[in-house]
């Protein structure tokens, strides 16, 4: 032992004097002014051979790998010779014939020469000699060698080897075994725990069989090793049965400090082994698919509240989808709340921590199997690119390795779908969809600015959503009725060929009890294409698909099953099932789809752009006689109306931005009446929305250029600079520098004056809430409210002394309230717009259900519905996207923006087309030759004498308070195409 410590410490003090030599010289050197050529030629070998023992002893080499599991291995043979040894207790120190010393002695040895190259490597000495595996081997090779002298072999510290354990992590790193993080941590623990329970036993094993030294009795037991590792763990778990107890003060004092260190130290490492143990076990295994059951792989953005969004939406009441199982593949491992959640719906979900971009982890989820893989996306990102991106990798990496399985991938920006379908496998036709939330939401947003309300009429229409949440909680009030209506698909019957669509669709609504809003028009140059309340020059061919609006897929039937030979005569619609005629052969149209098609183009005179490389026929201009074009258009064409080079938006030569900006004058507000004013927040460094996807359904060609209202982005100029490059060809923008939080600056863009006020959200996560994500987006609402308020307080002051009522007549009608629609990240933040004290809103639902609020939480369930039917999600982006198509995608992506018609040829086709539009009824009730008019008549009348497909009501409800947010009017008004 005091050899031990001799050549311990009189190698530090060694190294020491030599550093107070060397630096001596140096000063001595430089203060004589010699100048030694030799010493730099000492330096240079040095330095080499240095950097050759370096690379001999590292791990990165064949040879310095070899030596560290040399050295690994032969500390493990070290430390079983020492429990061998260990057996004789009768005195600790054993006879030198015994034949195990041998061996010893060369792994001892071993350590040596190998201590020799790791001190030559070392660039520091004194940082060497002092380290962990240093004093390892100063107290174990050092009595080796000295027994040779003495002829007794000394076991003493030879349990030191123990810590050598610590080097099986890096081992095990290097040899490929341990290659996850998890797999690491865990040998690391591992390693750290066995090392020091094996060295504390040795310790105590030691000092018992020894005794004190100062003692003039002695006091020493006889223990064997593995009674010491005994007391030991006993001890490590506070537990002491009172068995093994340890007699001399030194063993006493080390339990002391042990039980005080080994609590803290096993404290943190036991639980964590478990957890990690346990959740390995839990979450590491491999899904095993049940022979007829549906299963769908659920990866991404997985997180509580993107998991419970989905859950909520996939399992909502009357989705019948219950039979289909969920996995679940993240990435990082579940907290204790999202557990909480699987194992809530432990029935219908699975976990399993891992990532599609692996191979092993994809076929442990048996992604081949699987009907479909959703890969969710994080809306709240701050970088939606790098979230964009990353989500297209995984879908890459899916379709490499399983091409046959259908994707359904979110997507934040839409300059980044122009990727997946470069993606080799990719297919629109089996089913692989991209939802695109800026396209979507901008999009209804946009159209909403048009069509007031028409958000929600669509949500409820499109989205699989519990219709209880949109129900206000008075029985006697509802804000929407018909929630249990959803937009559908089904075969029409083949006794429809030859029929237009209007005549099929009053069939249907009067017949059938089936509201048809579209069909698939299927053509041989360009595949499908969807056609919504098409010309009657459109004949319905064989197996056409229709897009109802209906209760459930029962009633859908009656449109696939309806015989005009058999049910011509039934009036209870319920009754028309499977007849049983026989197979009747499909009808021959008399004009074929060829004839159709070229008789269509030609008369439209469209003109096919080499530009872009689309059709620009894409909606198919069949209304060719001029009394089907509206007299507008036509009107318009005659001014000269530029149009893009596809003829489906309005254009206009790229405006600068500088005369974009509108002139700010003190005290006085520009000339803007009837526009859309939409405030952006962002700045220089922001993500960029996209107010493309806004601007492009407000500027289709099927407005004309009087309809087109005038749109002011008040923002950041920072911000709107970056935009500007992809809306400077949109004829009507208009830039205001300034934020909706200041009043002066909506007062600048004539707030009170404006058609509708859009709040746009920007990417940005609120900093520790998730609420905090809308915060600028609620005060901007908020303060455009106060203008309001403002402009009536003297209203509001008599209205409060005559007790708060205007059912008097003296009492003047309130003025005109600016009409929002702000955007929330979050839907349950709707509830700060609450400003009543009534119980019939829940979170914010009246808001929602007004149309004055769109949450992104609406389009996380459109992923369900694609999943269930991917034609719905194409009908919603025909319904609300002003006509983009995925060749128009591509070339924006390319192009950066629209470039201008270079032909005469007017546009009648792409012109002609379907649009939205919200037109106010007579006063209600409506009156009709003495008689009421229902919601039927209404249907009826418009599609026979006006050619417009009516599909839902929008109510006005005739509020007496301030607080509401509905303009007091008695008039109804209709959505149409």
């Amino acid at each position: 032992m005091s050899a031990c410590l001799s050549i311990f410490v009189g190698g530090i003090l060694l190294i020491l004097m030599f550093r107070v030599i060397e630096y001596t010289l140096k000063s001595l050197f430089k203060f004589a002014g010699f100048k030694t050529r030799r010493m730099p030629r000492l330096n240079l070998w040095k330095r080499h051979f240095q950097v050759w023992v370096v690379r001999m002893i590292s791990a990165q080499t064949v040879v310095g790998r070899i030596l560290v599991i040399l050295v690994f291995l032969f500390s493990i043979g070290s430390l079983i010779i020492y429990f061998i040894n260990c057996q004789s207790v009768k005195q600790f120190c054993l006879s030198f014939e015994d034949q195990t010393v041998f061996v010893d002695l060369f792994f001892n040895l071993f350590f040596l020469f190998y201590f020799g190259l790791r001190f030559f490597a070392a660039s520091d000495k004194l940082t060497f000699w002092v380290e962990l595996n240093s004093i390892v081997d100063f107290f174990t090779i050092t009595p080796v060698c000295i027994s040779f002298y003495l002829g007794r072999n000394w076991l003493g510290l030879r349990f030191l080897r123990a810590l050598r354990l610590m080097e099986l992590p890096k081992i095990l790193q290097f040899l490929q075994i341990t290659t996850t993080a998890t797999a690491v941590k865990l040998s690391k623990l591992l390693a750290v725990s066995v090392s020091t329970c094996l060295t504390a036993a040795g310790f105590l094993h030691w000092i018992e069989n020894s005794g004190d030294p100062w003692a003039y009795t002695k006091n020493s037991q006889s223990l064997t090793y593995f009674d010491c590792l005994y007391m030991i763990m006993v001890t490590m778990s506070t537990v002491g049965y009172g068995d093994v107890v340890v007699k001399t003060s030194l063993g006493r004092s080390f339990i002391i400090i042990f039980i005080i260190a080994g609590l803290m130290l096993f404290a943190n490492l036991v639980p964590e082994m478990v957890d990690i143990v346990g959740s390995t076990k839990l979450h590491k295994g491999s899904y095993v698919a049940v022979k007829g059951r549906k299963y769908i792989v659920v990866c991404g953005y997985i997180t509580l509240h993107s998991v419970t969004t989905f859950l909520r939406d996939f399992l909502a009441p009357g989705s019948g989808q219950v039979a289909t199982e969920i996995v679940f593949l993240g990435e990082n491992d579940p907290g204790l709340e999202l557990e909480t959640i699987f194992r809530c719906y432990a029935a219908y979900s699975t976990f399993f921590q891992g990532s599609v971009m692996k191979t092993e982890d994809l076929q442990r989820v048996q992604m081949g199997k699987a009907e479909a893989c959703l890969v969710l996306a994080d809306t709240c990102s701050a970088n939606p690119y790098i979230e964009d991106t990353t989500n297209i990798m995984r879908v890459l990496s899916i379709k490499n390795h399983f091409p046959n399985t259908k994707v359904i991938i979110q997507i934040i920006q839409s300059s980044n779908k122009v990727y997946l379908p470069k993606i080799p496998n990719w297919d629109w036709r089996r089913g692989d969809s991209i939802i695109c939330f800026a396209e979507l939401k901008l999009a209804l947003i946009a159209q909403s600015c048009v069509v007031p309300g028409l958000t929600t009429l669509l949500t409820s229409l499109f989205i699989r959503e519990d219709s209880k949440k949109l129900i206000t909680l008075n029985k006697h009030l509802h804000e929407i009725e018909g929630q249990d209506y959803k937009v559908m698909t089904q075969l029409l019957s083949n006794d429809f060929i030859d029929m237009s669509f209007k005549d099929v669709a009053k069939l249907c609504f009067l017949k059938l009890d089936l509201m048809l809003l579209a069909i698939e028009f299927r053509s041989g140059m360009q595949g499908n294409s969807i056609l919504i309340n098409p010309p009657s020059i459109i004949k319905l061919h064989f197996d056409t698909m229709g897009f109802f609006i209906a209760k459930s897929a029962v009633q859908l039937r009656r449109a696939r099953y309806y015989c005009r030979q058999c049910h011509s005569d039934i009036l209870n619609p319920e009754l028309i099932v499977k007849c049983r005629c026989k197979m009747k052969v499909p009808r021959k149209s008399s004009i074929s789809l060829s004839d159709k098609l070229k008789a269509a183009q030609d008369s439209s005179s469209l003109v096919v752009s080499r530009s872009l490389g689309y059709f620009p026929f894409l909606n198919f201009p069949f209304q060719t006689d001029s009394e089907d074009r509206p007299s507008e258009i036509l009107d318009d064409e005659h001014e000269k109306t530029t149009l893009d080079s596809s003829g489906m938006f309005h254009w206009c030569k790229a405006v600068p931005f500088d005369k974009a900006l509108l002139k700010r004058r003190k005290g006085q507000s520009n000339d803007m009446r009837d526009h859309i004013v939409v405030c952006v927040f962002g700045d220089a460094t922001s993500a960029l929305i996209g107010l493309r996807n806004f601007v492009m359904p407000l500027r289709a060609s099927n407005f004309t250029l009087s309809e087109l209202k005038d749109i002011v982005f008040l923002g950041s100029l920072d911000y709107l600079h970056r935009e500007w490059e992809f809306i400077q060809n949109f004829p009507k923008l208009f830039l205001l520098r300034g934020s909706a939080l200041s009043c002066a600056d909506l007062k600048a863009a004539n707030i009170q004056f404006c058609s509708m006020c859009a709040i746009l959200s920007a990417h940005a996560r609120g900093p520790g809430d998730q609420i905090l994500v809308d915060t600028k987006s609620i005060l901007a609402t908020l303060n455009i409210r106060s203008l309001h308020f403002k402009a009536n307080s003297s209203l509001v002051a008599r209205m409060e002394i005559s007790q708060g009522t205007i059912d008097s007549p003296s009492v003047p009608i309130l003025s005109k309230r600016t009409p929002i629609i702000t955007e929330l990240k979050i839907a349950s933040n709707a509830q700060f717009f609450e400003q009543s004290n009534t119980n019939e809103s829940v979170y914010g639902m009246h808001q929602i259900s007004r149309g004055t609020v769109f949450s992104d939480s609406f389009l996380d369930a459109v992923m369900c519905t694609t999943y269930h039917n991917h034609h719905v999600l194409a009908l919603l982006q025909s319904l609300v996207t002003g006509g983009t198509s995925p060749e128009l995608e591509e070339y924006l992506a390319e192009e950066a923006s629209l470039s201008g018609s270079t032909s005469n040829v007017v546009h009648f086709g792409s012109r002609n087309r379907c649009k939205l539009a919200l037109l106010a009824l007579t006063d209600s009730p409506s009156v009709a030759d003495g008689r009421l008019l229902f919601f039927g008549d209404i249907y009826n009348l418009a599609l026979e004498l006006l050619g417009i497909l009516c599909f839902g009501l929008y109510r006005q409800k005739d509020e007496t308070s301030l607080i509401e947010n509905r303009k007091i009017c008695d008039c109804s008004a209709t959505y149409q195409f």
